[in-house]
């Protein structure tokens, strides 16, 4: 999910085992008397549910899915571009839509949305969302947050785009902090190790599994050349470039991406061989070095991920039953809940108060 330039991305992203989480935390002497407490971890997926809202905005799902098929019809970059939105949204302060306030005319700290590593986020996935949020809030006033429907739309998108429709658990609220600041730190980069990624990922309680599933989030989108560009020329300072890459892929990113003076604007597919179809063709062209970026590429080069890639080559049903599985998994990192910690905004891009 690197760079996640998921540029319009999930991790890519089962849900999280709650007897090892406990087990971690459980001494022998301990098991041997009463019951250990449940920890926080645990406890964190108790908070969402699939029917959170069925009582207080019962055609939610409907709501959104209206506007995010129109979105799909319209611009179909709004597929990846929001699914990266989604990505950036709960890698920094947990699912809870921070990613979508913007900054304040006249202030000193920025949001999340106007860090560096976010400058490449498209308009069509905050668009996306916008539109669905005025539609619920005509139907259901101040009943759902943004960080809800964000995780819906990136669903819908997903299964629009051909890939896996699952539940979405609900129930997040709005987080109260977004700061720019806080944003690099904790995303991917396109030049990240595998154990740089592993430790990213680790930090927010996904696996190497989740890594190299959420990084299949990448078989639909694009990246800008800045993002790759190393890799064809100067890759890791050998002013060579990355010999896991296929020669013609070179030759033809080179043509695109010359080293100096290009155009900024033009991008790349992440998914060469089917770039606007959600499938599982990305694992397959790891294999055939047709990675994008060098940490897509490395996922296939490094002993701990190689197995799980090859498997998902293989298998699309496999891939999308551990795409959605780990979509929940991230979908629950650093839930707010209650008035202490959240709030439901009206509007997504203002805090409530």
């Amino acid at each position: 999910m690197p760079v996640s330039s998921l540029s319009s991305s999930s991790s890519p992203l089962s849900p999280l085992c709650f007897l090892t989480l406990l087990l971690i935390f459980i001494t022998p002497s301990e098991c041997a008397a009463t019951p250990a407490p449940k920890k926080a971890p645990a406890r964190r997926h108790r908070l969402l549910s699939v029917d959170y809202y069925t009582k207080t905005c019962p055609h939610l799902e409907q709501l959104v899915s209206s506007i995010t098929t129109q979105q799909f019809r319209d611009a179909p970059v709004s597929a990846p571009a929001t699914l990266r939105l989604f990505f950036h949204d709960c890698f920094v302060e947990g699912c809870d839509g921070s990613i979508l306030i913007s900054t304040k005319p006249g202030s000193k700290v920025a949001a999340e949305k106007d860090a560096a590593d976010n400058k490449g986020l498209r308009p069509e996935g905050f668009e996306s969302i916008k539109k669905a949020k005025a539609l619920v809030e005509s139907k259901c006033p101040g009943v759902v947050s943004c960080a809800d429907i964000l995780a819906i739309a990136a669903r819908d998108f997903v299964h629009l785009a051909g890939g896996p429709y699952y539940q979405v658990k609900k129930g997040r609220w709005d987080g109260k902090i977004s700061m720019a600041a806080r944003v690099g730190s904790n995303l991917p980069q396109a030049n990240s190790t595998v154990d740089q990624l592993l430790k990213l990922f680790n930090s927010k309680g996904l696996s190497s599994d989740d890594l190299v599933v959420l990084s299949g989030a990448h078989t639909i989108g694009f990246a800008h050349c800045e993002h790759f560009t190393n890799r064809l020329y100067d890759y890791r300072g050998t002013k060579k470039p990355d010999p896991a890459i296929d020669g013609r892929l070179l030759k033809e990113l080179k043509m695109s991406c010359p080293r100096y003076g290009g155009n900024t604007d033009i991008v790349a597919p992440f998914d060469v061989t089917t770039p606007f179809v959600f499938d599982h063709a990305y694992y397959g062209n790891l294999e055939s070095k047709l990675g994008l970026l060098a940490t897509d590429q490395a996922l296939v080069s490094d002993t701990r991920m190689k197995t799980m890639v090859q498997s998902l080559a293989k298998d699309k049903q496999k891939f999308f039953q551990a795409f959605a599985a780990a979509m929940e998994k991230m979908g629950s990192i650093g839930v707010k809940r209650g008035r202490r910690h959240g709030e439901r905004r009206t509007d997504c891009s203002v805090h409530q108060s």
